[in-house]
């Protein structure tokens, strides 16, 4: 019987079995050029719509750009990750399947589909994705929900970013290509899913503990 020989991959660690595996076909600076060009002009766009709604103060403005970023971050990215599990067998070159491929490099959890990381990706595609551009409406419109929805979205990116790292650290936190990939995509590239929600989370805290101050005191004042 003919023995079968795994493709080689660029992936840690080297005994992970990606049969048919595809190597990344456009550049590191294409890659990364197109995410953030898109980025740009997701952002441009929001920022010149949210000047045709009244009243909006600049943070607003700002956190509704953030909110349509990483919604459709969540939800076309990490959506295609998740509901694409032979995205490394690629051939044509597909924008979204060399992403992968590439972040790979500094996470090869997303090539070897493992479990916990699909999960995680999976509640953030179909429920946090839609939430987060349901966030950029909710303060377009003022909504009263506004800014219980952000508390809880940013919670749940907290949690979610949590057990991303937690999971690597208790599995040996070996899985990336080299230093510059662990750092520049696994460190880096994700520490902006802590900092901001940490961020919006203690404000949208203050916001809604100064709103139910105000509350008691016209229940008081009723009294």
């Amino acid at each position: 019987m003919e023995e079968v020989v795994p493709q080689s991959h660029p992936y840690v660690p080297r005994d992970l079995e990606l049969r048919g595996y595809v190597p990344v076909v456009l550049s590191q600076s294409t890659i990364i050029g197109v995410y953030l060009s898109s980025s740009l002009i997701v952002v441009s766009i929001i920022w010149i719509i949210s000047g045709r709604f009244q009243k909006i103060s600049k943070i607003d403005k700002l956190l509704m750009c953030w909110w349509a970023f990483t919604g459709l971050t969540h939800a076309i990215l990490e959506g295609f990750f998740v509901f694409s599990p032979e995205f490394y067998k690629d051939k044509t070159a597909f924008y979204l399947a060399e992403v992968w491929k590439e972040y790979s490099k500094g996470d090869s959890r997303y090539a070897a589909r493992d479990a916990g990381v699909v999960s995680v990706e999976g509640i953030t595609a179909v429920l946090v994705g839609p939430a987060c551009l349901l966030a950029v409406y909710a303060i377009a419109t003022k909504k009263s929900y506004n800014y219980i929805l952000q508390f809880a979205i940013s919670l749940g990116q907290l949690y979610g970013t949590a057990v991303y790292f937690v999971t690597s650290l208790l599995d040996g936190d070996n899985f990336a290509a080299s230093m510059f990939y662990y750092y520049a995509y696994y460190v880096f590239a994700n520490s902006f899913w802590v900092v901001i929600p940490s961020l919006i989370a203690i404000r949208c805290w203050k916001k809604i503990c100064a709103a139910c101050v105000v509350q008691g005191q016209k229940n008081y004042k009723l009294q």
